[in-house]
């Protein structure tokens, strides 16, 4: 899989894990299995909203507002300048989020200097090993992931210390930090930790070597999901627990308690090991937030899938705006599935649910929009990943009576292939059967793309 795709699955499935668990923070367990027993794929899906904060269907929380602080200041400082990210957080505090940990707001509302504020809260005897710090940490995990073991490690440590001064929260984040790190690169979480155990200082090593055991599950826990230990110990559980970034964030959110940031812990680590593909459209399309303190901007998933890129060293890379297309207007190619290009998609009907294959320059004012990475050339490495999520969701959409929109830039070879998928699919068609099919509807088809051909034949070979 290509590194930039298990980045963008760090990032976003953070995000990601952080609004799915909110609405059923501090519920007992197993009420979101209960409310979701099977994939909610139609237009009303898992991303429910609600909760004891009314967060809205898709939104964050303070997790992922300060992890795109933190993110931010490394990007814009080209490294840790740890006076500006504790400023940053300080603005943030002040505006007032609707959700900041007590810990965190004590630290950030002392008046103290960076350096002092956290580590006067624990002399002051207040405990300090809550999961504030390791839940907003991956932005810097992905950023130092290059650097190696040590300096990941080393940067956790100090990240974590500007609020949290108790330094079994620094180790946990050294140890999320190092998994990441190899998770990025393919390998397995499980050995990375224990890799990086001996590195964690030795009155530590001993609780968070038992918390990490393969053994170890959630109710072995003797403290509640708040803490650090739990937190990461859950993660990981879910993590080895699980196939898919689906079910490892069933698995976690089914657990009760702290959900956003088990969610958003388990997110990161999950949407590294499943990449950007791996997690279900009908979740990354949702997602968004704002800052407090920081204006009006909302971030949403193209925000999320640049910023990864940033971080991971692409930082001269801007917001993508895509060019004027021709405008194509829709056309029914199957029943209820129509296709577009852009622009034709962007003015289509309001009552379409509209599937985009295509970066499209941000949502347009459809209720119902789907947005599937897919790239027109030869780096989708999980393209039958992709196939079936998108197939699912359509799936569901029809079955609600919704038309369904499909398109892509120019209309013509990533519209093609999910048009020609469905036919595959719903029809049992052969790959030249929906091929002449769609083309006979859609002429703007093309079939230039053979990894696209290929796909496409697996999936006849599946359905067969």
């Amino acid at each position: 899989m290509d590194r930039q795709h298990r980045v963008m699955g760090a990032l976003v499935g953070s995000a990601v894990g952080d609004a799915l668990g909110a609405p059923f923070e501090f519920g007992p367990p197993g009420a979101f299995g209960a409310r979701f027993p099977t994939a909610a794929r139609g237009s009303a899906t898992e991303m429910c909203g609600g909760g004891s904060l009314g967060w809205e269907p898709g939104e964050f929380t303070d997790d992922t507002q300060m992890a795109l602080l933190l993110a931010q200041s490394l990007v814009d400082d080209g490294g840790l300048d740890e006076a500006d990210v504790f400023a940053r957080f300080q603005r943030w505090a002040q505006a007032g989020p609707p959700d900041i940990g007590v810990q965190t707001s004590a630290v950030l509302g002392s008046g103290l200097p960076w350096e002092t504020a956290a580590a006067e809260h624990v002399r002051a005897g207040n405990r300090a090993a809550g999961n504030g710090s390791l839940m907003r940490t991956t932005p810097a995990a992905v950023f130092f992931a290059r650097a190696g073991q040590q300096a990941t490690m080393d940067a956790a440590r100090r990240i974590s210390a500007l609020t949290h001064g108790d330094p079994a929260a620094g180790e946990g984040c050294a140890l999320f930090h190092e998994a990441l790190r190899v998770l990025l690169e393919g390998g397995d979480a499980d050995e990375a930790v224990a890799a990086a155990l001996p590195h964690v200082a030795e009155q530590h090593r001993q609780k968070w070597a038992q918390v990490c055991d393969p053994g170890w599950r959630p109710e072995d826990a003797t403290e509640g999901s708040g803490a650090v230990w739990p937190t990461l110990g859950s993660a990981l559980w879910a993590l080895r627990s699980s196939t898919t970034f689906e079910e490892a964030l069933r698995l976690v959110v089914d657990l009760g308690g702290d959900t956003d940031t088990l969610a958003c812990v388990t997110g990161a680590l999950a949407g590294a090991r499943a990449g950007i593909t791996g997690i279900p459209i009908r979740w990354t399309s949702a997602v968004h937030g704002r800052i407090p303190g920081f204006g009006d901007r909302t971030w949403e998933l193209r925000d999320l899938q640049l910023l990864a890129a940033q971080l991971d060293g692409e930082r001269h890379l801007r917001l993508h705006e895509p060019p004027t297309t021709r405008g194509l207007p829709a056309a029914e190619v199957a029943p209820g599935v129509w296709a577009a290009d852009l622009d034709g998609a962007r003015r289509s009907d309001r009552d379409f649910a509209v599937v985009s294959l295509c970066r499209t320059g941000g949502r347009f004012g459809h209720d119902v929009q789907r947005f599937a990475y897919l790239t027109d050339d030869d780096s989708n490495t999980e393209l039958v990943t992709v196939l079936d999520d998108v197939l699912g969701d359509i799936a569901a959409l029809r079955a609600e009576g919704r038309r369904v929109l499909v398109h892509c830039h120019a209309g013509a070879s990533r519209t093609g292939l999910v048009l020609r998928a469905w036919l595959v699919r719903e029809e049992g068609l052969s790959a030249r059967e929906a091929t002449d099919r769609v083309a006979a509807v859609w002429p703007h088809l093309s079939t230039w793309n053979t990894a696209f051909t290929a796909a496409l034949e697996e999936l006849v070979q599946r359905e067969g």
